[in-house]
């Protein structure tokens, strides 16, 4: 049985197999670039606009939490496709839901975006 690691070593290879999830996720779904280019663009024009620190890190952390559930959505689609390649309801059904928390996490992003700047 394999020792498993604690303390600083553990938080370490946390932060490398994090890393690595990220590397992979860029390279490979073209969502996660999409949104994290318009991360980039979106978080520096929220210091440009005449908002609250609070306004501004709900803005930015709406925009965070879209990158969460793509980053979600895109292990439940790997992991099934992995499971099994012929198409299954409830595999379909699991990569629909994934789907939703994207969409529902665009509409989060899209309300308090919209709120703050038309209020």
């Amino acid at each position: 049985m394999k020792t498993k690691s604690t303390g600083f070593v553990r938080l370490y290879f946390a932060t490398l197999y994090s890393f690595k999830g990220l590397k992979a996720a860029f390279a490979s779904e073209a969502a996660i670039r999409q949104e994290l280019a318009a991360t980039a663009l979106l978080i520096p024009i929220t210091f440009w606009l005449e908002v609250t620190l609070v306004e501004r890190l709900l803005m930015i952390q709406s925009l965070f939490i879209i990158i969460i559930a793509e980053l979600l959505n895109s292990a439940v689609e790997a992991l099934a496709d992995r499971v099994s390649a012929e198409v299954h309801v409830l595999i379909a059904k699991a990569k629909d839901i994934g789907s939703a928390a994207v969409f529902v996490s665009l509409i989060l992003a899209g309300a308090i975006w919209g709120t703050i700047l038309l209020t």
